[in-house]
């Protein structure tokens, strides 16, 4: 289950949260006992400018709440970040910058996620089809480590989906997909947890 609300104001501040549940932190042996809720806050600042120019400056706290401990070697998988993006009309791309620990990772400042959106609709139909390719590059001596001994936890994935309107309503289907190392950092019990994945959505504003 997931769900979240969002503030926004005319001056282009914006501020929210968002909640799901989780499970993947003592999955993979990363940490023992249980983290099963995962809540986003978040806010910044957006806008546009000249013409079809847009903006956006933002900071984020992942919290993952319950009793565990993390294992030798992990990191508690709270994390902060900052971010900033620019766009064009529906094309837009993204950096966000880890500062300190990162998803159980210890000690990742400087790790980024760098990706490119595409959302566009399709006029008179309510239909939006979009794109997302992004790149997810760990930094610090943990990730190091990792990558020398030939699981590097770095990857990229992409997305495609469309969504409709319904009368406020928006159902969405997406399917993504990574190049994330089967076998290694991203395989957990036997389970590849890097392979691709088919979501569907719906959406609702207030």
């Amino acid at each position: 289950m997931q769900g979240g609300f969002d503030y926004s104001h005319s001056s282009g501040f914006y501020a929210g949260v968002w909640g799901s549940n989780v499970g993947w932190i003592a999955g993979p042996g990363a940490a023992t006992g249980n983290a099963s809720l995962e809540t986003d806050t978040y806010f910044g600042i957006k806008n546009s400018f000249a013409t079809d120019y847009s903006y956006d400056v933002g900071f984020i706290r992942y919290n993952y709440l319950g009793s565990y401990t993390p294992a030798p070697g992990f990191a508690k998988a709270d994390t902060n970040e900052v971010h900033g993006s620019l766009g064009y009309k529906w094309i837009s791309a993204k950096l966000s910058y880890a500062l300190g620990d990162f998803l159980t990772v210890p000690s990742a400042t400087g790790t980024t996620y760098l990706e490119v959106n595409a959302s566009y609709p399709v006029a008179d139909t309510g239909i939006t089809v979009g794109a997302h390719y992004g790149h997810q590059k760990y930094k610090g001596t943990a990730a190091d480590l990792l990558t020398a001994n030939g699981l590097d936890p770095s990857y990229s994935d992409y997305m495609l989906n469309v969504s409709k309107d319904f009368g406020g309503y928006v159902l969405g289907l997406a399917y993504t997909n990574t190049n994330a190392q089967a076998g290694g950092y991203y395989t957990v019990n036997g389970t590849n947890w890097a392979k691709s994945t088919v979501a569907v959505s719906i959406n609702h504003s207030f």
